[in-house]
């Protein structure tokens, strides 16, 4: 059987959507995949990624954020 953790859930502030973060384990091939739920009002969004897919996704997040931030742009070395 295939197995959830629910990892984290959080609402943007802006845009009011729901996301939720899970890793989903499957049974069948042995895989582990990061889940990402975006609800918008009654449309739901969701992307299955790899653990390669996300590392790549949440550094670009990251610097992104450490542009528009610039508390946290005065921490880079």
């Amino acid at each position: 059987m295939d197995q959830i953790t629910k990892l984290d859930r959080f609402k943007a502030p802006l845009g009011g959507q729901e996301i939720e973060l899970q890793q989903v384990d499957y049974e069948s091939g042995g895989i582990s995949l990061l889940r990402i739920r975006i609800r918008e009002r009654s449309r739901f969004t969701v992307f299955e990624i790899d653990a390669d897919t996300a590392a790549r996704w949440g550094q670009a997040l990251m610097q992104w954020a450490q542009q528009q931030s610039p508390a946290a742009a005065a921490e880079q070395p």
